[in-house]
């Protein structure tokens, strides 16, 4: 596991961009894993910049979300899909239809899960994938507990991570209960992982993450594992490692 401590957010932003500018332009029909958020909106915007200048190209560049909200419709200003067009599909030359989100209004949320992981494997698996991680160290919707799940499927939302995602809704009674996650087995295929961490609310889970113990209690722990990992954090968010 590889560490950049940044000074700040833009800092971490930046790192984080460069990083996957590096994976598009070495491999132009790339297939990234995208995760949504406050914390990757400045990589977005960095990317969205580098396009602008002319030195990146999406035209065949390909993309599955990490994980979506249920039941939502892709229209709602709090979907990951809207997140995904405002933040960064519509300001780049993707092609939207090589862009995949799980879909919150799925009929039968056990058999679009089990379609979507077939879709990463005839992608042959991303090769990045971007995370941020829960005050709690979830990755993706994949809370603290005794077992995860190996695919994607659709999980019950904790309350602190109902509370914490309180703020982009009226009020924490409009947050969906659900969510549709991949799980770590599609995590775990991408060739390469980035996590970004910023602000003392995730130093706990940072210092969890990179004690060197592993613990489906801290779901982020389970990264260690992995043989192509880089933690990007700002200094607040490793306040707390010794």
């Amino acid at each position: 596991m590889k560490l950049i401590v940044a000074k700040n957010y833009d800092e971490m932003s930046a790192e984080a961009a460069k990083i996957m500018a590096e994976v598009i332009k070495n491999k132009p029909d790339c297939v990234l894993g995208l995760a949504t958020g406050s914390t990757p909106v400045g990589m977005y915007a960095c990317l969205v910049d580098m396009y602008n200048k002319g030195e990146l190209d999406f035209s065949k560049v390909k993309s599955v979300n990490l994980d979506e909200y249920y039941p939502i419709v892709p229209e709602h200003d709090q979907s990951y899909r809207y997140f995904m067009n405002y933040n960064l599909f519509d300001k780049v030359n993707i092609n939207k239809e090589n862009t995949f989100v799980p879909d919150g209004t799925c009929a039968d949320p056990a058999a679009f899960c089990k379609a979507y992981d077939e879709r990463i494997d005839a992608m042959g698996g991303t090769d990045i994938q971007v995370l941020g991680i829960g005050r709690n160290g979830h990755i993706g919707f994949n809370e603290p507990d005794t077992e995860l799940l190996y695919g994607t499927h659709l999980t019950d939302l904790t309350e602190d991570t109902i509370d914490a995602n309180a703020r982009f809704f009226a009020s924490a009674n409009d947050v969906p209960k659900q969510a549709l996650t991949m799980g770590m087995g599609p995590i775990f295929k991408a060739r390469k992982i980035i996590l970004l961490a910023n602000g003392v609310n995730k130093a706990e889970a940072i210092k969890q993450t990179l004690a060197g113990k592993v613990s489906t209690l801290c779901p982020s722990t389970l990264l260690t594992l992995h043989p192509d990992v880089t933690v990007i954090c700002d200094e607040d968010a490793y306040s707390l490692v010794k």
